[in-house]
């Protein structure tokens, strides 16, 4: 570019944008908790501490006494705000975790009837928690903020559409509270829009990451109704193409259903572990999703929700801004991204004619994709590096304290773009270099568009916004202007989501984030190379590399700090995955860890890689394991209750209770063909080979149909896990630094043993 953009008029300019930037990623924070004293109509964080306090007390899983009184307290909050609350008790059944498996669920349905109902809003969250976790956020946070919002609702003036609050069972075990409720409850049959309300940590904002397909008209509503909205239609992309479920699926895949899905993600270290307490929650991250999940109730409580629950034509793309929410329609992406591509075509035919040549321009294209794969490079060599150091980060996708290394990798990322421009200066004008990265970009979002249109925008608008000011700055004599309109532009677009992305993803694939830093730091190569000497000879050279190695030395500094603040401790612990399983046949125990044990605590336990799948199917394949004593833990009881001949095939009702009030049975085929089976009139998958996993166990028994082809016998491996190992003899206590790892049967003691019927 020329002098007008050297020396204080760009520093004033890159200024300018830092404080853009800062306020942009502040704007997508949660707001500061409202006090009980706020208004009654209103959401309070205050207030509803007080209910994610009492359900977190301790952990609560599917089918323990814990979660049964959890499940009182809510109730008898209804009851006494005079809401009409109902149980379902029933079996859910879902193949969401791989394989079959089925729940006893007890769902606590409330409604709050609606003056002039058009349809159903259904506000839901689970109140059963992980294994080992206290669940004040994953879900306490969902219902509190169910809780706190009934009571809002209800001192505020009457809606005009029928809200049911569910709170759901057995989430963390199979989804199986969501689906029985949608497949079995009747206020489920005619559909409506649903709002679901998670957490998948400990702070941050209350991210809306989840819609259904054809989403349009839900983002209108929900980009006026909410107070402070956090969304961006990247996220939904990037979430339907990963394994993940929560009780929105069911919803989801029954049809019949439209809906939105929030949660707070950060400080996810705590998640499914005992240190996701309430002491570690955030009361803004509370308030926020709280007083979202109250706007978008009123403004769902008055629409048309008969339109609603069907999808539109199209999906949204939207993002944050400053606080609000930009949205255009789905088919305005490919005229977007094309006109991106066209006007990074057009800046090269400009600079062509006025300041170089055709080679050097296809020169810079191939240089240009240098800083997007560099950034990518950087963010996994970060990772991969500290996971080599400190072995103990690889069992998080987020560290304890991740700050710190989130300034690494941006200060890595202009790391490398500053060397690329410092290197390739001399030979190429900013211009050029400009160009052909850019070009990569606007390719970018055209292949985005194809794929995942929700995430064009990433790439086509600063694409277009930098191709625009490179015409502007070779043709007039604005350019400083036009690229501080078009950093603008790209810093309030791109930097809330390069903040929302670093927990979405974790450290462990901090590549979006820093592949976005990237984008950012290229559309300012302008304004940046317009602070130093344009000579790259003699001693001038050396003061273009201040920039690099300034960078490297900030992300030298902050990956130190980070270490530093990241060392095990009580308060900080590095998780592991112990079990005990005792094989009742053979009359031999061992004790099992899933993974490594970094801190080397198990070792005094485990020694010995070993597949005890065979014996023990609830157990992963690759194990470490050791012998334990064989503790007085009795196996399941098996009867048959029934037995007639159907058609050729044995037909048994069988009756399986675990003496010692074991929460998760496994049943196994290893002979015979099991053609069917049910529970409690749900039919089970079936399968090559039948295989059932069941929460919630019931203390009287669980009743099974069984169809066993033909008359021959059938042998079943069965399983019952209880909870707690801590109390086995000859348990380790674990010290300062080590703790549990979340898990469905973490810290479980498992019982097995062949029955043949």
């Amino acid at each position: 570019m020329t002098n007008r953009l050297r020396g204080p008029a760009s520093a004033l300019a890159l200024l300018v944008l830092a404080l853009l930037a800062w306020g942009a990623i502040a704007a997508v924070a949660p707001p500061a908790p409202a006090p009980a004293t706020a208004p009654a109509d209103t959401f309070s964080a205050e207030r509803a501490r007080v209910h994610q306090e009492r359900v977190s007390e301790k952990p609560h899983p599917t089918g323990s006494p814990a979660a049964a009184d959890v499940r009182r307290y809510i109730v008898d909050q209804l009851g006494s705000a005079g809401i009409d609350t109902r149980i379902q008790d029933a079996v859910g059944s879902t193949t969401a975790l791989g394989g079959a498996s089925s729940a006893r669920v007890q769902n606590v349905i409330a409604t709050l009837p609606g003056s002039d109902s058009s349809g159903t809003l259904f506000l839901v969250a689970h109140y059963d928690s992980a294994t080992i976790s206290h669940g004040a956020g994953d879900d306490g946070a969902g219902v509190a903020t169910l809780l706190e919002t009934a009571r809002a609702v209800r001192a505020g003036a009457a809606l005009r559409n029928d809200v049911v609050l569910l709170f759901t069972d057995a989430e963390e075990a199979c989804l199986c509270g969501a689906e029985a409720f949608v497949t079995q409850d009747g206020l489920a049959a005619k559909g409506g829009v649903v709002l679901n309300f998670e957490s998948r940590g400990s702070s941050g904002p209350s991210i809306m990451f989840e819609t259904n397909r054809g989403n349009s008209d839900l983002m209108s509503l929900y980009g006026a109704a909410v107070p402070s909205p956090v969304a961006t239609s990247f996220a939904v992309e990037v979430y339907r193409k990963l394994p993940n479920d929560t009780d929105f699926s069911p919803f989801r895949d029954a049809g019949g259903f439209t809906g939105l899905n929030s949660a707070y993600i950060d400080g996810s270290a705590t998640y499914h572990q005992p240190q996701d307490d309430a002491a570690h929650q955030s009361p803004a991250s509370l308030q926020h999703m709280g007083a979202n999940a109250l706007a978008m109730t009123r403004a769902f409580g008055a629409a048309d929700i008969a339109t609603l629950k069907e999808p539109t034509g199209a999906d949204a793309t939207y993002f944050p801004v400053l606080g609000r929410l930009v949205r255009y329609p789905g088919g305005f992406v490919w005229p977007i991204a094309l006109l991106a591509l066209l006007a990074v075509g057009a800046a090269a035919v400009v600079l062509r004619r006025e300041r170089t040549t055709t080679p050097r321009l296809v020169g810079c294209v191939a240089w240009g994709v240098v800083p997007f794969v560099g950034a990518a490079a950087v963010s996994l060599a970060l990772w991969k590096g500290l996971v080599l150091v400190q072995p103990e980060y690889g069992r998080f996708a987020d560290p304890w304290s991740p700050g710190w290394f989130r300034v690494a990798v941006v200060a890595l990322v202009l790391t490398v773009v500053l060397a690329w421009i410092m290197l390739l200066r001399g030979r190429f004008g900013v211009g050029e270099l400009t160009v052909g990265a850019l070009f990569w970009l606007a390719a970018l979002g055209v292949v985005l568009a194809a794929l995942a249109p929700g995430g064009s925008y990433l790439a086509a608008l600063p694409a277009l916004a930098g191709a625009l000011a490179v015409i502007v700055d070779v043709r007039t004599r604005w350019g400083l202007p036009a690229h501080l309109a078009a950093g603008a532009a790209t810093v309030a677009v791109l930097a809330p989501t390069v903040a929302l992305f670093f927990p979405a993803m974790g450290l462990r694939m901090a590549a979006p984030s820093a592949l976005l830093t990237a984008v950012i730091a290229v559309v300012l190569l302008p304004l940046v190379d317009g602070l130093f000497p344009a000579a790259t000879d003699g001693p001038r050279a050396t003061v273009r590399a201040i920039p690099a190695l300034s960078a490297a030395l900030v992300a030298v500094v902050a990956v130190s700090a980070g270490v530093a603040a990241n060392h095990p401790t009580a308060a900080h612990p590095t998780p592991v995955n112990m079990q005990y399983a005792l094989d009742a046949d053979a009359g031999r125990a061992y004790w099992v860890r899933s993974g490594d044990d970094p801190t080397g605590w198990s070792d005094a336990l485990v020694r010995t890689r070993a597949d005890l799948s065979a014996e023990f199917p609830m157990l992963d394949e690759e194990t470490t394991v050791g012998d334990a004593p064989v503790a007085a833990l009795t196996p399941a009881d098996v009867q048959v209750v029934s037995e007639r001949v159907e058609n050729g095939d044995r037909v048994l009702q069988v009756r399986i209770h675990s003496t010692r009030g074991a929460r998760v049975l496994q049943l196994t085929q290893q002979e015979g063909v099991v053609r069917a089976a049910s529970v409690r009139g749900r039919d089970v998958p079936v399968g090559d080979r039948f295989s059932l996993l069941f929460h919630g166990l019931p203390e009287e028994g669980l009743d099974l149909s069984l169809t066993v082809r033909g008359t021959t016998k059938l042998r079943l491996r069965v399983e019952d896990a209880s909870d707690g190992i801590d109390a086995v003899p000859g348990f380790l206590r674990r010290p300062d630094g080590v703790d549990a790892q979340g898990d469905h049967t973490a810290e479980m003691a498992i019982v097995s043993r062949t029955v043949t019927i």
